[in-house]
């Protein structure tokens, strides 16, 4: 039996979760997550963010897990192996080997930015960075990582080229954490007003300290590739435009015409300097409501031979996929309805709760409603810096269909 450690070494109590009968074979099959009804005891009174030994019901070792009193995933493995030790070491070798793959992307001269680190995907259960030239913008999201946060700072500070280390901790999942937000400099220099992410031909402003959550989109960066490849020559609607990403490669390929849609008025400001930047002219922007806005497009019989929708997360939670559902069917009926013959729509869901399988069958409910002929021609995923485990799929958050409707 391993000897029992801790991540905070004031006290030599053991800390030891122990599982109900049977919950241990999710953890055989390098699942991560252990959640309150699986715990059958917890020794030693561990503090939020403790490291604990997880046991079997039979006494068996399984690995060292961060514990966190207030979730109900009340335990995320650092390790499956009982012999390793959960450390300073260990959390920085963690830190430098998930950069380290990166290293051909951020290699091949395409993109100065990707995400360096991917939570559970990268063994760091918590923990996103996500680098944009010599500025690394991490998100500490539960008190396992948040618990590890001056070691995490010092392990992204000392990759190579990076000069600046900011934090964005306030992401509303905190909250299930019993955490406060926290936003600010950890290491280095302040992030420039001035911060590009480089992909491609093409640059994007990144609103380090304001932006939605570490100020782009990089998840998306395969599908901006594919909208490059059919936007020529289109009549273009970007929805939930946000920064205007998509509405700049549309316009830079030759897009007959471009309208972006978005709630956010700073947003659409960032999307007229992202088309600046690159030199392109974004056409025409529209504040407001996406259902309002679509609606009325619908109502004045408006057509798109292109249209892009990426709503933000709609279900956080499984108990909030009914109303998810809902809303994903309204916008992608009203998609539907405003293609034109032949026209190709893109849309998304990057609600972890959602399913792939689920997500097709909402967009097909959405078409049938719309009594429009739709196919799919083609699928969308997370890239490669957004990594999926086999044995943990919920990794998979980012769902994408490509349509063509007659």
């Amino acid at each position: 039996m391993a000897d029992v450690r801790r991540a905070t070494a004031s006290s030599t109590q053991p800390l030891v979760l122990t599982l109900q009968p049977g919950r241990e074979r999710s953890l055989q099959r390098r699942h991560p997550w252990i959640f309150s009804g699986g715990v059958a005891r917890v020794e030693g009174a561990p503090r939020p963010g403790d490291t604990v030994l997880v046991r079997s019901a039979d006494g068996t070792d399984l690995g060292w897990a961060a514990y966190s009193p207030e979730s109900q995933i009340r335990a995320r493995m650092w390790t499956f192996d009982p012999d390793e030790t959960v450390d300073d070491d260990f959390v920085t070798a963690r830190v430098a080997a998930s950069a380290a793959r990166r290293a051909s992307l951020l290699g091949d001269g395409r993109t100065d930015s990707a995400r360096l680190v991917f939570s559970e995907a990268d063994g760091v259960p918590g923990l996103v960075a996500d680098r944009y030239g010599d500025t690394v913008v991490c998100q500490l999201t539960t008190v396992g990582a948040d618990s590890w946060r001056e070691v995490v700072a010092d392990a992204l500070a000392a990759l190579p080229g990076v000069t600046c280390v900011y934090e964005r901790s306030d992401a509303d999942v905190r909250d299930r954490e019993g955490l406060d937000a926290r936003v600010g400099l950890l290491r280095g220099h302040q992030p420039s007003p001035e911060l590009l992410a480089h992909e491609d031909a093409h640059r994007f402003a990144v609103d380090v300290t304001g932006g939605h959550k570490t100020g782009f989109y990089l998840d998306q960066r395969d599908a901006r590739r594919a909208v490059a490849q059919v936007a020529e020559g289109r009549r273009v609607l970007n929805v939930f435009s946000y920064t205007g990403a998509f509405s700049v490669i549309a316009a830079a390929r030759g897009a007959r015409s471009v309208t972006s849609v978005d709630s956010s008025g700073p947003a659409l400001a960032v999307a007229t300097r992202n088309g600046e930047l690159n030199g392109v002219d974004i056409g025409e922007l529209v504040e407001g409501d996406a259902f309002t806005v679509l609606r009325g497009l619908r109502d004045r019989a408006k057509q798109y031979d292109l249209v892009l929708l990426d709503p933000p997360k709609l279900a956080n939670t499984e108990r909030q996929l009914d109303k998810a559902t809902r809303a994903y069917k309204d916008l992608n009926l009203l998609a539907v309805k405003l293609l034109a013959p032949g026209g190709t729509l893109m849309t998304w869901s990057c609600s972890g709760a959602m399913s792939m399988d689920l997500f097709q069958k909402v967009v097909a409910g959405a078409a049938l409603d719309a009594k429009r002929e739709v196919r799919i021609v083609g699928r969308l995923h997370q890239p490669a810096d957004h990594p999926v485990p086999l044995a943990f799929p919920e990794a998979e958050y980012l769902k994408g269909l490509i349509l063509t409707a007659e």
